[in-house]
């Protein structure tokens, strides 16, 4: 122990650490300039700003300065088809010569989605959830239905669509709701031939009243009597009427009629 502690006071044992101590330093800047050179440290070019370019004017601008480049696609109906939407890395970044640059451009091909099932729903709901699959509403019309803005029947390019028709996003459809007044009018029944009795219930199921009754001829048994004559009556051109119209009835015990 005492020779060791002896030669650490040596000339021979400081020159040999000197020595030892240069020759790391040494290595390590040489190893440190190699490495700066080998991967030409702070040699690069600046990423360019593309985008809101056109995906050929993008292109051609990154072969000039040595990049290359990968191309992914998305749609957007409200951009037009082949505009640079997305880059990476970002704009100025500097990279070296051949780094690939990614690019995201709008496709001109819009994706098919499944009709959503909207029908029953209140215009603001159906309209809320058509937005979230792309979908735009262009007209609505108003038919009969006892629930105001009721989404009733949904066309696409003059066809009906129902649940799950697949229609390109970013489609335009019309819509057909309800007017919250129900029918207007009903089928007029024909009721000639009845009873009393049976010809009120029939008028009653159609939302319609009876109007006046009378009788015609002798009268025998008024609850055999038939009804021989409605006013208005079912023809080629009367088939409708508007709900709680007054039908008046003849009746007779006799031969009906018509």
């Amino acid at each position: 122990m005492n020779k060791f502690l002896e030669y650490l006071k040596t000339n021979t044992f400081r020159k040999n650490l000197i020595i030892a101590i240069v020759s790391v330093t040494a290595f390590l800047i040489i190893i440190f300039f190699s490495l700066r050179f080998y991967t030409r440290h702070g040699e690069g070019v600046p990423v360019p700003k593309l985008k809101g370019l056109p995906v050929e004017q993008a292109i051609e601008l990154l072969e000039s300065q040595g990049l290359r480049y990968q191309i992914d696609s998305v749609y957007q109906m409200d951009k037009a088809p082949g505009l640079v939407v997305e880059q990476d890395p970002d704009p100025n970044t500097n990279v070296k010569m051949n780094r690939t640059i990614y690019l995201t451009i709008i496709t001109s091909s819009a994706p098919d989605v499944g009709f959503p099932d909207i029908f029953a729903m209140s215009y603001l709901e159906a309209r809320a959830v058509l937005s979230n699959y792309g979908i735009k509403i262009s007209d609505t019309t108003y038919a009969s239905d006892i629930v105001r803005d009721r989404v009733l029947t949904a066309t696409f390019n003059g066809h009906n669509v129902k649940k799950g028709d697949q229609i390109p996003k970013g489609s335009t459809i019309s819509l057909v709701l309800g007017d919250g007044k129900g029918a207007s009018e009903v089928d007029l029944p024909d009721v000639v031939g009845l009873s009393l009795p049976e010809a009120i219930f029939s008028l009653k199921g159609s939302s319609l009243e009876t109007g006046s009754i009378f009788y015609e001829g002798t009268i025998t048994d008024s609850t055999t009597a038939k009804v021989i004559k409605q006013y208005p009556a079912v023809s080629d051109s009367l088939s409708k009427v508007p709900i709680g119209t007054h039908v008046d009835l003849i009746l007779s015990n006799d031969a009906l009629v018509k």
